[in-house]
């Protein structure tokens, strides 16, 4: 990673770095406000707290109509949304690789995420699952922009492995840089 920083800010990252609190809200792109907002509150159960209409871009003033869409998590964190009829073409809300993007909801427990699956197969959304990841259970399905989401619940043993497996994390990135760092002359291992 090749930073670039002035001599006022170079002192800035030799300092321990300041503390994020968390994830205030995630932004996704979104095909109509109205099949959002059903999906959303109706089905997942997420109260939209806000639905902001804008004319412009907000900082440039670009002439650009959207809304801006927030719906509130249990924890008071949100997942958000922008409809942008104008440049809202197909091929955006194609089904998105898991691989690519997703975002992973939790579910109080095991049973409320099964309560999810049975909620969703009753709105006639597939859903497939559970799947035992040894740290959590998971359960998948896409919105209907095509963003593919998972709920999950923690195994009892949770806090334990990702305790363990922070130990080894570095060590294991540095393995896989050297099979497959995009800088090897043969990525082929």
């Amino acid at each position: 990673m090749d930073l670039q920083t002035n001599d006022a800010d170079a002192t800035a990252l030799g300092e321990a770095p300041p503390k994020l609190m968390g994830v205030h809200h995630t932004a996704f792109r979104c095909r109509d406000a109205e099949e959002t907002r059903a999906f959303y509150e109706d089905v997942l159960g997420l109260p939209v707290k806000a639905a902001l209409a804008f004319e412009t871009t907000p900082g440039s003033g670009q002439a650009r109509p959207f809304m801006h869409l927030f719906f509130e998590l249990a924890d008071g964190k949100y997942v958000a949304f922008f409809d942008m009829p104008a440049t809202a073409t197909p091929e955006k809300f194609t089904l998105k690789d898991p691989f690519d993007l997703h975002y992973a909801f939790e579910a109080e427990s095991h049973a409320e995420m099964m309560r999810f699956q049975r909620r969703l197969h009753a709105a006639g959304v597939p859903c497939y699952g559970p799947i035992d990841h040894h740290f959590v259970q998971s359960i998948y399905f896409a919105d209907p922009n095509g963003l593919q989401l998972e709920i999950t619940s923690r195994e009892p043993a949770h806090d334990a492995i990702m305790t363990e497996e922070a130990g080894k994390a570095r060590g294991l990135i540095a393995e896989w840089t050297k099979r497959w760092g995009r800088d090897t002359a043969d990525n082929g291992g």
